[in-house]
């Protein structure tokens, strides 16, 4: 009787305590079942989305690579307005800036690089941007600016030798050799063997250890 008693007890307290408690339980599963339905349902649209921004970004590649450059703008602003923060954008804006260098509109690759900067994703490159505003900056003989998309870019990681070769072209163009060298020396000891940009690392290196061991280098 005792074991009956026991279960019976059982019994009634836990149909008390669904009868206190089962409301909440009952809102407990369906907050639970529709935070699953709209967790899937965001997951949908953001795939969707992102569908979306990959085919404006195939097609801008397309016009591009058949240098209709003023068709692919229209996917270009798309993408831009549309999805700012899709990695898509933020290649999309680097192609897109390098074609308008193409055509010999640097101005206008500059102002694009920058305006993709505050929400390029992912951070990898946004470090890309800071080095191509850079190098454009430094052939527009912006020298300051250039400097300053360097020192701006918050990591270097993956591009240090490309940095510190473009601080050495910073330094060259400002007209100190012996800076530049120690810049390239440094690009060098960073860069992986076999990089393509490792000959053309070693030839300023060469060009700038002459200069500054020839007389003229000496008394400069």
């Amino acid at each position: 009787m005792v074991d009956v008693y026991d279960s019976h007890e059982q019994s009634e307290r836990v149909k008390g305590w669904l009868r206190e408690n089962g409301g909440a339980i009952v809102m407990g599963l369906v907050l639970a079942f529709g935070g699953l339905f709209g967790f899937k349902q965001v997951q949908l649209w953001q795939d969707s989305k992102a569908q979306q921004a990959s085919a404006e970004y195939e097609i801008m590649i397309e016009l591009l690579s058949e240098e209709r450059l003023d068709d692919a703008v229209d996917n270009f602003e798309v993408l831009r307005t549309e999805f700012p923060n899709s990695a898509y954008t933020t290649l999309a804006a680097l192609y897109m800036a390098r074609a308008r260098v193409n055509s010999d509109q640097v101005d206008l690759a500059i102002s694009l690089l920058e305006k993709a900067l505050p929400d390029a994703e992912p951070a990898p490159l946004k470090v890309i941007i800071h080095e191509r505003l850079a190098r454009l900056h430094l052939d527009q003989g912006d020298l300051a600016a250039a400097l300053s998309s360097i020192n701006n870019a918050g990591s270097e990681t993956g591009f240090e030798s490309r940095f510190e070769e473009l601080r050495g072209d910073i330094f060259r163009a400002e007209g100190d050799d012996a800076m530049a060298l120690a810049a390239y020396e440094r690009a060098l000891e960073l860069s992986d063997s076999g990089v393509g940009y490792r000959p053309l690392l070693e030839m300023k290196i060469t060009e700038l250890a002459g200069n500054l061991d020839s007389p003229a280098g000496a008394e400069s």
